[in-house]
């Protein structure tokens, strides 16, 4: 285990996380909402520093990224734990791994280590390019981990990728933020009922995204549309407002829910996505259907031009020149 960043000590050995905005305040041998960082003798450790969970080489796309380095693969990694609750959680092996009380053993790292699989794996393949994404469990509540090999990273010439819940305190979040290159952040809700019912709240979320702006980081929006939880027209109406309001050219990837864990209404109709589609085109630059079969491809806001063309995983770049559009000439919002 390895001393956690952000807590402070409190009277009688308790232990006051500072990480994200549940604040827990823990007793000897006590675990917080994470369950990911216990506390020994009035001083919090991390439980999962330096565990790899999952390895893999993904397609940029399936983070979804789909305005950085289009149709290129990243080197992605994922440790254990969630500082949410979403009963519909697709990865909840490993994010509510420390609930389940399972005896499955992971291995672990040294940064040093994780830079040298990601060398090697990116070696194997000629599409991959010179980055690493932190995913498939919430990176943030693997901090240490991710904080330190951000920056080591960074040093050496990679580029870092997260893929968050965004629920995090704004000092942590501030002094990993130069480090980070690009992200995808999860918009679960626009409400605060509905972000209780998944064990966070909505303002923290929405002050993380603005943060990622604000530094100049590349950021893409992801909203589940959940059966029986966020599928409310204005509600989701309310949410493109206010990334139009941050920026129109952020990228929104409507996901399509299905059956997962302890949630078990039925998918997401495909006519109501088509609907919240046209809703949100109508306010943003690009908006795209995701975990539905067909095409995600990228237009010209301004000509229409087709940009790049997207079926499933397949991607070709086809109406770009020098990060423009090939046909009107407007710089498009894309980093090749």
């Amino acid at each position: 285990m390895k001393e956690a960043f952000y807590f402070s000590r409190q009277e009688g050995q308790k232990s006051q996380c500072q990480l994200c905005p549940h604040n827990c305040l823990t007793s000897e041998g006590q675990s917080g909402i994470c369950k990911a960082r216990i506390n020994k003798e009035g001083k919090l450790y991390s439980l999962n520093y330096g565990v790899i969970s999952s390895m893999s080489l993904d397609p940029i796309e399936k983070k979804p990224l789909y305005h950085y380095y289009p149709g290129s693969q990243i080197f992605s990694i994922g440790t254990l734990g969630c500082n949410l609750h979403c009963p519909f959680c697709q990865n909840y092996q490993i994010s509510r791994y420390f609930e389940e009380n399972t005896n499955r053993f992971f291995a672990q790292f040294s940064s040093e280590q994780i830079l040298e699989l990601a060398k090697k794996n990116i070696a194997a393949s000629p599409s991959c390019f010179k980055g690493i994404a932190y995913t498939y469990s919430e990176p943030l509540i693997a901090y240490e981990t991710v904080r330190e090999c951000s920056e080591l990273f960074k040093n050496n010439g990679f580029r870092n990728i997260l893929v968050t819940n965004g629920f995090i305190n704004s000092k942590p979040l501030k002094e990993l933020l130069p480090f980070i290159d690009a992200a995808n952040i999860d918009l679960k809700a626009y409400t605060e009922e509905n972000y209780k019912k998944l064990g966070g709240r909505l303002k923290p979320v929405l002050e993380t995204i603005a943060a990622f702006k604000n530094a100049g980081i590349h950021i893409e929006i992801t909203t589940l549309l959940v059966t029986g939880l966020n599928d409310r027209m204005e509600e989701l109406e309310s949410l493109v407002k206010w990334i139009e309001k941050l920026d129109k050219n952020i990228p929104l990837h409507i996901s399509r829910y299905f059956p997962q864990y302890h949630y078990q209404e039925p998918p997401t109709d495909l006519h109501f996505m088509e609907a919240v589609k046209k809703m949100a085109s109508s306010y943003l630059h690009y908006v795209y259907l995701g975990n539905i079969p067909g095409e995600s491809s990228t237009f010209c806001p301004k000509c229409k031009n087709l940009l790049i063309e997207r079926i499933n995983y397949q991607t070709n770049i086809k109406g770009l020149i020098n990060q423009s559009c090939s046909q009107c000439g407007r710089k498009a919002d894309i980093i090749l």
